[in-house]
Parts: C-alpha cells; structure tokens; sequence
C-alpha cells in the first residue's frame, strides 16, 4: 500500500541577508520532524534539490526590488497553495526600504563606478504590495520556534498560534522591569511585535523594533513620549522608527505627516 505523500515546501529568496532561511536550518534537532511532516523540495540553502511546483506551502524572504522580483514572485504566487512571507524584508521592506525616502541615484553614483548597469525598482517594497499572502511571520530574523508553529499549524490545517501582543507583556512575563519608563530609554516595546522573548531589554537594552510594529499599536502616542521625556525631535523619532521595517504601510503614513520637506536650493536671481 503507497504511502500519503507529504505536504510540499518551497523556500524562495528575494533582497535579504538570508538570516530568516537560516532560521530554518536553526532548527537542528526539530528538522528530522519536519522532515517526517513535510517533503522539502526547494530549499537551496539546504540542499541543490528542486522540483517544480505546485508547492503546498512556500515561505518567501525578502522584499520585492527589481522588475525581475516582481515578475518571480507572481509565479511564487500561482504555484503556492499558502504563501508565508517570513522576516522584516518581506513583510515591511526591510533595511533596504530605507532607500524609498532617499536620494538613490545619488548613493548609486557615490558607490558604483558605473551605476547605468545598475536596475532597479523606485523602492523596496513587501511581498504583500504585490500578491496575495496568507500569513506573515515577522521579525529580523524571524524566531525559529514560531516558524515551527507555523508550518505545523498549516500542516494541521489549522491557525498558526502566534501572539499578536507587544513586546511589553514579553518583558512583563519575564518579570523584567520597564526599560522605557524605570530606564529611562527610548525603547519601542509597546508598538513591536511580540516574538523576541524580550530579547534586547533583558540585557537593559531598549527594544529597536525588529519584529515590526505590531496590529493596532499607538505609535504616535509613543512619538510624543520619546518627544517629551526623552527629548527627540521628530527626525530622531523616525529614524528610530525607520530601521528594519522601513517599508511598513503604517510607518510610511507616519512618516509622511512628520518628515520636513528636503531644503530647496535658492537660485541666483
């Protein structure tokens, strides 16, 4: 009798470092599972196999930056029965947004001796700007367990188990006291994604925001905070804010309500 064939997974890289696949093979001792669970056909970090799809399940890092990205990750799309876009660069732009509000001709010309071989889009952009994704899993890197719980969930056929709370009740769990308010340091906690374990603020350092701004956060409440008991003005509070998840919806909207107009050069009358 044949046995049930497994689940397929795909694993796709677009602009990243790589860390967020990584976190993949960071499951050691949990890859015999996932192996016994999932039929892993694409994965070149891992292996030099490849198959072509139908994938049941496709995890995608990185964000979407030249006319080639986009047009890949459409047949990502048309191949993948659930599309999971893992890790800062592929749900917010990642660091490589940074480059949206900036001049980048001017860095290509300051860096590459001959930046007309360079092609790229207007910006870096998320998966979710341009096909449908049905489930994100944040952070940079993203955090190996929950990426267990993710593929374990769809497997299952049920909802991935991942908090939606701040990394506040994070500290709050692990009985830390508050970085921002006894430390007196400009942390992000209340407006990040949960997922770190505290990471940075258990070693009395503030949160910078790595696991992106979490569903319903209250960001300019914290803006007038960082504003009023920590002196920063409003560059200083968007460049706290515009660091690994540069490309999020919701920063950029911040963004455009707070960011002074570059100075214009007078002319000569």
């Amino acid at each position: 009798m044949a046995s049930a064939r497994l689940p397929t997974l795909a694993v796709f890289k677009f602009a990243s470092c790589d860390g967020c696949q990584l976190s993949l093979l960071d499951c050691e001792e949990e890859l015999l599972s996932i192996a016994q669970r999932l039929d892993i056909v694409n994965f070149p970090e891992a292996s030099r196999r490849w198959e072509p799809g139908p994938y049941d399940i496709a995890l995608v890092e990185g964000s979407i930056t030249t006319i080639e990205d986009r047009q890949r990750i459409s047949v990502v799309r048309k191949q993948s029965r659930v599309l999971v876009a893992i890790g800062a660069c592929a749900t917010a732009g990642g660091i490589q947004a940074l480059r949206n509000s900036a001049n980048v001709d001017a860095y290509a010309r300051s860096v590459y001796p001959h930046p007309e071989y360079l092609s790229s889009l207007a910006s870096s952009s998320p998966i979710s700007a341009h096909v449908a994704v049905d489930y994100e899993l944040h952070g940079c890197p993203i955090d190996k367990h929950q990426l267990l719980a993710v593929l374990l969930a769809f497997v299952e056929g049920r909802r991935p188990p991942i908090a939606q709370e701040s990394v506040c009740m994070e500290c709050k769990a692990r009985g830390h006291s508050c970085v921002l308010v006894q430390g007196g340091e400009p942390c992000l906690g209340p407006i990040t994604q949960a997922g770190c374990g505290a990471l940075c603020p258990a070693y009395r350092r503030p949160c910078y925001g790595c696991f992106g701004v979490k569903e319903h956060a209250r960001v300019e409440a914290l803006m007038n905070h960082l504003q009023a008991h920590h002196g920063m003005g409003d560059d200083e509070v968007l460049r706290s804010l515009s660091t690994f998840n540069a490309g999020s919806e919701l920063l950029i909207r911040i963004a455009e309500r707070y960011r002074r107009p570059p100075p214009q050069d007078s002319e000569d009358s």
